[in-house]
This record gives structure tokens, sequence and C-alpha cells, in this order.
């Protein structure tokens, strides 16, 4: 499993800054970043090259934040790729809490970032066929 940071934080002008600025501080490299936002406050997720020093960074800092595992699936870039995974998992009856696209940076090739609730979902979808990639 991936290791992404979720973290809360204020919706304000410079706050990505602040967030950004801690991380290079801690010489950790954000391989993947999605920012979603309300009126307010925002989650932002990332996908970085040292997860636990990140978190203790960004907690010292004073970040509401926390780390969670996330399914990085690998998918080639075709059309349609998504939706196969997709499918799989709604023939699963495996719900999804939240996916986003991602692309391995070594492979060179896109990658499906997904959260679900069910602990047995890497172990169907490497039975499915698909390749869960790691260490992002």
């Amino acid at each position: 499993m991936t290791k992404q940071l979720s973290l809360f934080t204020e919706n304000k002008r410079g706050a990505l800054k602040q967030i950004t600025g801690t991380l290079k501080q801690a010489n950790i490299n954000i391989n993947t970043m999605l920012s979603n936002d309300s009126a307010e406050y925002g989650i932002i997720r990332m996908i970085v090259d040292q997860p636990d020093e990140a978190l203790k960074a960004l907690l010292d800092a004073g970040y509401m934040c926390r780390l969670d595992d996330v399914i990085a699936v690998n998918m080639p870039d075709t059309p349609g790729s998504l939706h196969v995974i997709l499918d799989a998992l709604d023939r699963g009856r495996i719900n999804i809490d939240y996916l986003y696209i991602s692309y391995d940076r070594k492979a060179a090739t896109p990658i499906a970032i997904l959260k679900t609730s069910e602990p047995e979902t890497p172990a169907y979808l490497i039975g499915q066929g698909f390749t869960i990639a790691e260490n992002l």
C-alpha cells in the first residue's frame, strides 16, 4: 500500500505556499498532490517521498494531518483504462471513497490512486490482473 498524507487547511491566500515551504525545509519531495476546497477549508492529499518525516514536519508546524493507506493501480495510457479498473471494482462490489489520477515518473504511465474501506481491495485487484504500484 502507498502512504498518502492528508491535511486539513484553511482556504486562504498563501496556504499552499506555507505547506510546500514546510516540506521544502524538511527536504521532502511531493510526488502527487490534490487540493479540494470548500468555502473556508480544504483537504490537501499528497504522496511524498518521505511520508513519516512529512507528517512530523507538518504536525510540528501546527497542521492537522494524518497518513492514510491508498491503493495505487498502474494503468496503461490508453482510452478506457480507468473504466476497466472501475468495472472490476464494480463487479467486486467494492465502493470507492475517492479516486484521482497521478503519474508514475519511473514508468511514465498514469496511476489511479484510490481509497476504499475494503481491506481486501489490493488482493482483489491483483487477482483481477492489475498491478499495484509501490513506492511512488
